[in-house]
């Protein structure tokens, strides 16, 4: 008959007249729905569905109908007059700053607060980095899109129905004080980079309702994200870009956004939980066992770089995790090929970070690559074949290069290489003359640029000495980690750029004893030099 089920809770016609396929029944007036115009119901929800239209309720339509969905209308309901549907302007906001808050969490769910904050900034950053929109938290009431977990019937017209069903709406752009409010089912078992294919994606729900938000309706297209069907997780919320149609219908409500608005740029990026991998990578590198192949000293942090990992060494010498991270997963932007850098280093001049590796090299701003990278080093005015080492030296100004046993001196502010150059013999007695990779290091005194010490590494001397990894005790190495037991065993791999947006930090204290100090015999003023050999941390 017509009153089927393809959700408990709804019968055939409440279901098509719910989501703008035929017009509200009025058993009151005794107008019912034929037989004909249901059929022909069912064929408009078949079409837009991306079924045959077939206007026969059959297995794949009921699957169909079954499937987990948005709560907003797919067409404009229809009048009763004629079932004419009238086709109105899309609603868009008058202003561009749009604050935000989440009002209630979801109960009993694994998702902790902070996550579920981190996955809204996303969603909404998502339309933000390609519409003139922006988003910002806050705390109050003030809030233009406020966004609640709640179950049943939460007094908005639109009542959830449990698991599966609806799974959440948002109210368009309006005058009306619900605009841009945005509602999750409180029912479903919510999930965010989770194997478990019974639960809803978070994220993926969220970039569809905050698209409502700001004024965009359901579409037929398959790979939109503005389909009103869940179509299951859409992947890295750092990385996830909204197929063009979606870009295209954003752009004709709100045009294109040319530059980074203020909002973003003042705003810290929350932190993700990272992705879960149990599978064993076989080229993970030892941290006690391996020769580095660059280090850098990146907002005053040192950060030691072997094949496709990293490891980060806190200002106050304690690693961040035992396990290294992989740089592509940080560093967005670099090729996912590259198996190794030759050298990196922060510029003094603006702060960004520089990759090298072979005759090309990159450019970082935090950790988001710039427009139109990798470049050739020879803008740099060095000879091809690659680098063994660079630093950024603050007393100067001036960016050291070095190759086997030639070195240059280069001024990132004119982009220039320093007449005389290349050269014999680095400045600081003691170098050995050929060198793996070169780093500032903190002399301990709280001076911002000559008291900052520049440290290298000789070639081969990366390596801890043997033993220095205690199998029963700190695994400590020369990364002056932490017991294994008080630190993360793996580093969150996408990681926003919160910490590297903040400004550098003066230097500080190290915990450790300092290297031994070398001599400068020119080009500074006795500003002194450390030779950086990993050494095991007492």
């Amino acid at each position: 008959g017509p009153c089927c089920t393809p959700h408990p809770a709804l019968c055939l016609q409440e279901w098509l007249s719910r989501f703008g396929y035929l017009p509200p029944a009025d058993p009151a007036a005794g107008q019912l729905q034929t037989q004909e115009e249901l059929s022909r119901a069912i064929a408009a929800m078949q079409q837009f569905g991306g079924l045959e239209a077939t206007g026969i309720l059959d297995e794949a339509t009921l699957a169909l109908m079954r499937t987990p969905r948005c709560s907003l209308p797919d067409l404009p309901v229809p009048t009763q007059a004629r079932g004419r549907r009238h086709a109105a302007a899309p609603p868009t906001w008058n202003k561009r700053n749009l604050p935000w808050r989440v009002r209630t969490f979801p109960r009993d769910s694994p998702l902790g607060r902070d996550t579920v904050r981190a996955l809204m900034y996303y969603a909404l950053k998502v339309w933000s980095d390609i519409a003139p929109l922006n988003f910002h938290e806050v705390a109050g009431s003030t809030a233009d899109i406020q966004i609640d977990f709640s179950k049943a019937d939460h007094n908005d017209g639109y009542p959830f129905d449990g698991p599966g069903g609806t799974v959440a709406h948002a109210f368009l752009p309006s005058d009306h004080h619900t605009a841009g409010d945005t509602h999750f089912d409180d029912d479903e078992a919510w999930t965010f980079r989770s194997s478990d294919a019974h639960g809803m994606d978070l994220f993926a729900v969220a970039v569809h309702e905050f698209g409502h938000a700001i004024g965009l309706s359901h579409v037929a297209t398959a790979r939109s994200i503005m389909r009103p069907y869940y179509q299951g997780p859409v992947g890295d919320p750092l990385r996830y870009r909204l197929p063009y149609e979606d870009r295209v219908r954003v752009w004709q409500l709100y045009g294109v956004r040319e530059s980074v608005s203020p909002t973003a740029q003042t705003e810290e990026p929350p932190l993700l939980p990272e992705p879960p991998d149990d599978r064993p990578r076989k080229d993970v590198p030892h941290r006690c066992s391996t020769h580095f192949d660059a280090v850098a000293q990146i907002r005053g942090e040192a950060f030691f770089f072997k094949g496709k990992y990293f490891w980060r060494l806190t200002r106050d010498r304690h690693l961040v995790s035992l396990q290294p991270a992989q740089m592509h997963r940080f560093w967005r932007g670099l090729p996912l090929q590259l198996d190794s850098v030759d050298a990196v280093y922060e510029r003094t001049s603006d702060h960004k970070i520089v990759f090298f590796k072979g005759d090309r090299y990159w450019v970082f701003k935090d950790n988001n690559v710039e427009e139109g990278y990798p470049r050739p080093v020879s803008d740099f005015s060095l000879p091809p074949g690659g680098i063994d080492a660079a630093f950024s030296w603050a007393y100067n100004d001036r960016t050291y290069f070095f190759k086997d046993q030639l070195y240059w001196r280069y001024d990132d502010h004119t982009r220039r290489m320093d007449p005389g150059y290349p050269a014999q013999s680095p400045p600081w007695r003691g170098v050995p003359s050929t060198l793996d990779d070169a780093m500032r290091w903190s002399d301990g005194e709280r001076r911002p640029r000559a008291g900052r010490a520049d440290s290298a590494s000789p070639r081969g001397r990366g390596r801890p000495p043997e033993g220095s990894c205690q199998e029963d005790g700190p695994a400590r190495c020369g990364l002056g980690g932490r017991r294994p037991g008080r630190v993360p065993e793996s580093l969150p791999e996408a990681w926003p750029g919160s910490w590297l947006a903040q400004p550098r930090p003066a230097p500080g204290p190290w915990r450790l004893p300092r290297p031994p100090l070398g001599t400068l015999s020119r080009d500074a003023h006795a500003a002194p030099l450390a030779l950086l050999g990993v050494t095991r941390a007492s």
